[in-house]
């Protein structure tokens, strides 16, 4: 979401804290820099007694005159106050924009996540457009295997509030910094779950735009777990002459994305669907590695890396990937975003 052309997801201090991608020492791990905001685990304790969480609302001298205020409905649908269907647990997740809880629907008793968004924090009509993408393209894809599954979206006076498949495996992220990096066989498994996804996505005409671990989540806690898609605030649909259409070649040119991930594509101001190629490419080269291809102590270093191009295969664990691992990366890291058609 913003305002101006830019939608590139700024890194936070915890990236200065970064060290070189060499070190492999597992009391500091190289991915803890990625992180752009803090996470707990979805269920830690799945049988911990759920309270009502309020959600955050203008102090009550204030309400008369915000309610006179307010604006038309964002969702362009009657307001409806969220806690007549659902009970809101503690929160699990928070964002610039939105806080995540736990919630449980009063009539079946099961168990949703619940993003809530204040709309105080959509100051512009740019950001109010970007909630309404998200929840059409969430339902959209909602139903297809690799995604979170969509429930509905509603909205009071003050938030908006999108209800979604819980996942209590939690982030792919934290999996990886509990791990270090993955056995070429469950880096395999991950990546097919991330391709099937991209393509999906692709076949049915939306770019992510913002493909990280973070993004991913685990549907369980245990081994055999599904891998689903989350977070689809900077995703849009592939366009061509306003419509929708698999053979677009619609030069993008807004910057988006998250630091680290980012296609060389989107710091030259001209991309396409490769984008989210080049994004599964640097988490399946992280999967095997545990480290990140391009790095920098600052953004401006990540960037240059990013635009240079070289990539590390002889430090550890490289020499002992096998060689068809390693053709795999080089071919989904391509300079050259024609060479794209082996990804689908």
């Amino acid at each position: 979401m913003g305002c101006t052309g830019s939608k590139l997801k700024k890194p936070t201090s915890q990236f200065s804290n970064a060290r070189s991608s060499k070190n492999r020492d597992h009391s500091y791990h190289p991915l803890q820099s990625f992180a752009t905001k803090k996470q707990t685990s979805i269920i830690d304790d799945e049988n911990q007694q759920q309270q009502q969480v309020p959600i955050t609302e203008p102090s009550s001298q204030n309400k008369s005159l915000v309610v006179q205020e307010q604006e038309p409905a964002i969702l362009g649908k009657p307001f409806e106050d969220i806690k007549k269907y659902y009970i809101l647990g503690r929160e699990f997740g928070r964002g610039k924009f939105g806080v995540t809880h736990l919630c449980t629907e009063k009539s079946t008793g099961y168990t949703f996540a619940c993003k809530t968004v204040l709309k105080r924090k959509l100051v512009c009509k740019a950001d109010k457009e970007d909630i309404k993408r998200e929840i059409q393209i969430m339902q959209h894809l909602s139903g297809q295997p690799n995604i979170v599954e969509f429930k509905g979206a509603y909205e009071d006076h003050y938030s908006v509030h999108l209800v979604m498949e819980l996942c209590a495996g939690g982030e792919l992220f934290q999996r990886i910094i509990s791990q270090g990096y993955y056995s070429e066989r469950a880096a395999a498994s991950i990546c097919r779950d991330i391709v099937n996804f991209v393509h999906t996505c692709h076949f049915m005409g939306v770019f992510h735009l913002d493909l990280k671990p973070e993004n991913f989540l685990l549907s369980t806690k245990g081994g055999n777990t599904t891998l689903k898609a989350t977070d689809f605030g900077l995703s849009i649909f592939i366009e061509e002459g306003g419509v929708l259409s698999l053979l677009s070649r619609k030069v993008y040119r807004d910057m988006v994305g998250s630091p680290y991930y980012v296609a060389p594509g989107v710091l030259r101001y001209s991309y396409g669907k490769e984008i989210d190629i080049w994004s599964a490419g640097v988490i399946l080269y992280i999967l095997l590695s545990g480290v990140p291809p391009f790095w920098s102590e600052n953004e401006k270093g990540i960037f240059d890396a990013i635009l240079e191009g070289e990539i590390d295969y002889k430090s550890q664990p490289w020499p002992t990937i096998s060689n068809s691992a390693k053709d795999l990366v080089r071919k989904i890291l391509t300079r050259d975003p024609k060479k794209e058609d082996y990804f689908c």
